[in-house]
């Protein structure tokens, strides 16, 4: 069985597809390693296990309303495209969408996967309850009075098995789309912050080759102001896709054209579900205010950077305080890089990148590709020890662990300790 880019092989003996809460429980009491895969959009092995792997795809897709219309319980398998879609039909919306509305909602929570806006935090900050299966087997619902909350949310698989979640809501909005083409990369540095401000989501698209940032797309509210030029860039005069030369036919919605907010946040349509994608991914995240510095440093390293890419976005993500989330009491800027499907060349070239991000505090996605051991988590992280500690106690033998865990988090403790 393998990832979706198709870039690893899982390790796992045995796979299963429970069809309920409690047959989830009963694998992983019996189990001695496992693991959860939701749509398997991991680059690394942060999901892998050697022993059994669980897919919560044959779950109940149940979604459900709470009286007062603040919230929505979903169970653990579900898709942001089911889940916005059943949202929509009710009136209600969820504050932000990652690039794809088909990854699943408990996987990318448990990675701190995020969408783009200074002032929208991560696709977990939604979470307000979350259901967890223990090593022992036993079921647990954490909300946010809990102590364990907030390192349970960005858990990374070491302190349970996601089956079910509870989100914050708020009224369905209307959104339109804009792309505007070659903003001049010195404007983009003086007026970062300005820029990714614009809009209620704002990504930049480049290689960090030439004097120009190819693409800014902005996602905006109807109260935000039409931008017909902003900073030297110009808008485009027809529909775009991210990649120079590809056909924008999958892409949502741009030209101003007013639409659902489930419709215009995704960067590519509901209804296009890639079934593999032939590409790899790192992403570095980093403190706003080094925006600039961090853009001239990776702006140094083009000429071994723009063979290896199809392209890089850069974003921005609110501040949370979940323990181990990339934008942890930061506000931040996030470099994503999609790599073609290359990894041998691309893991020679990482190093480099990550070492020249290093000063600026840089934190990799966990779910793509980075080199663990270039970075001091404890020193990146500062609830990371208490994480740690947390991930000791509540799995002493480890059950939840496999190899990349072990090398952040460090040689799990004797059973017991």
């Amino acid at each position: 069985m393998k990832n979706w880019a198709g870039n690893l092989e899982y390790s796992s003996a045995n796979v299963y597809h429970p069809t309920s809460v409690q047959e989830v429980q009963q694998l992983v009491a019996d189990a001695t390693r496992i693991k959860a895969l939701g749509s398997r959009h991991s680059f690394n092995r942060v999901a892998d296990t050697e022993g059994t792997h669980i897919l919560l795809d044959a779950l109940p897709q149940d979604i459900a309303l709470s009286a007062d219309k603040t919230t929505v319980k979903v169970g653990g398998g579900i898709s942001y495209g089911a889940l916005c879609r059943a949202l929509e039909e009710s009136g209600y919306a969820i504050h932000n969408l990652a690039s794809l509305p088909h990854i699943s909602v408990a996987g990318a929570i448990q990675t701190g996967t995020h969408g783009s806006g200074v002032n929208n935090a991560s696709l977990a900050a939604a979470v307000v309850g979350i259901d967890l299966v223990r090593p022992s087997g036993e079921l647990v619902t954490l909300t946010r009075d809990d102590d364990e909350f907030l390192a349970s949310v960005v858990g990374l698989g070491a302190l349970g098995i996601v089956t079910g979640l509870e989100l914050a809501i708020q009224p369905s909005f209307e959104m339109c789309q804009r792309v505007l083409t070659n903003l001049p990369w010195d404007r983009a540095l003086v007026d970062f912050e300005a820029i990714a401000s614009s809009a209620y989501s704002v990504s930049f698209f480049t290689d960090y080759t030439g004097d120009a940032i190819p693409q800014v797309w902005f996602k905006a509210l109807d109260s935000e102001p039409a931008l017909p030029d902003l900073f030297g860039a110009t808008a485009a005069a027809a529909a775009l896709h991210p990649l120079p030369g590809m056909s924008a036919e999958n892409c949502t919605v741009q030209l101003d054209e007013p639409g659902k907010w489930l419709d215009r946040l995704p960067h590519f349509r509901h209804e296009f579900t890639p079934s593999n994608g032939e590409e790899l991914q790192s992403e570095f995240i980093l403190p706003l205010r080094e925006a600039p510095a961090a853009l001239e440093a990776v702006r140094a390293l083009s000429g071994k950077l723009a063979p290896l890419l199809f392209i890089s976005e850069i974003r921005t993500i609110a501040a949370d305080e979940f323990w181990l989330s990339p934008f942890h009491r930061q506000q931040s800027v996030a470099l994503h890089f999609t790599w073609k499907p290359l990894q041998a060349e691309v893991e020679v070239v990482l190093p480099e990148l990550e070492s020249a991000l290093a000063p600026f505090g840089s934190r990799p996605h966990w779910g793509k590709l980075f080199t663990p051991g270039l970075y001091d988590f404890a020193a990146l992280y500062p609830r990371f020890d208490d994480f740690r500690a947390l991930v000791h106690a509540n799995d002493p033998s480890g059950k939840f662990r496999n190899g990349l865990l072990d090398s952040v988090l460090g040689v799990p403790a004797p059973a017991g300790n």
